[in-house]
């Protein structure tokens, strides 16, 4: 069962993580989006999420120093033990307030709005259930496990054992006896990497820095008897001449 969970589905998801991309690329550019809903509502949007996304990241950031930086790295900078679990308390928990705000105000207009509720797929219910035990278990391995029932080293098992998935030498013996809470946080998060290319999350991987070089977007009014209706025509046609 060991092998099962900490061994296989692994890599499973991995595999579908980086092959489902470049499938939906070559296959689906036209539905590489996040299919936005503003049109739809835009006030509980412009709330949720900026906190939904700016607490992720920092989560994230939390994440590649606490799992993917092994603990003897920061020991040789002079980090004891007990400074990392402070700064790993001290920005784990604000980050995942925000985030679970966040995910909660989208959450709620998913379900409160009818219009967006209509524009919502399968995909969708499946991606915001799965992403509700994610943070859930994870804010409970911060508070909990950290805060309220001591402190549990995952740097000494978790961390290890997610690296090694990486190195190509496995080690999922050392998953076993990890308290349940991050045993079903590692495997939310393998399910979300598992269904992250079919779902709007493949946004993430799309930068749009063409719009960094293009020309600016021009409206103008096409009746003539408004003042100044041309000059807009001549700014473009400059615009355009200084590009060539």
């Amino acid at each position: 069962m060991s092998n099962l969970l900490w061994l296989t589905l692994p890599y499973i998801a991995l595999t579908s993580f980086v092959v489902g991309h470049v499938w939906r690329y070559r296959k689906d550019q036209f539905g590489w989006t996040t299919r936005s809903s503003q049109m739809y509502e835009s006030r509980l949007l412009r709330l949720g999420s900026p906190l939904f996304h700016f607490g992720i990241l920092a989560v994230l950031a939390g994440h590649v120093g606490g799992v993917l930086i092994p603990a003897s790295w920061t020991n040789a900078l002079g980090i004891s033990d007990d400074a990392y679990h402070l700064m790993a308390v001290g920005m784990g928990v604000p980050a995942g307030l925000a985030t679970v705000a966040g995910l909660a105000i989208l959450v709620y207009r998913r379900i409160a709005v009818p219009s967006v509720r209509k524009v919502s797929t399968t995909n969708d219910k499946i991606m915001y259930v799965i992403f509700i035990v994610v943070i859930a278990t994870g804010m409970y391995n911060t508070m909990g496990e950290n805060l309220i029932l001591g402190h549990y080293d995952y740097r000494s098992t978790v961390s290890p054992w997610f690296r090694s998935l990486f190195s190509l030498s496995p080690q999922p013996e050392l998953m076993v006896g990890v308290p349940l809470s991050f045993q079903l946080h590692g495997l939310t998060v393998l399910a979300l990497l598992a269904i992250w290319p079919y779902t709007r999350l493949v946004h993430v991987f799309s930068a749009p820095l063409g719009y960094l070089g293009r020309p600016y977007v021009v409206y103008r009014s096409k009746d003539p008897k408004r003042p100044g209706g041309n000059r807009y025509d001549r700014a473009w046609e400059t615009a355009n001449r200084s590009r060539a």
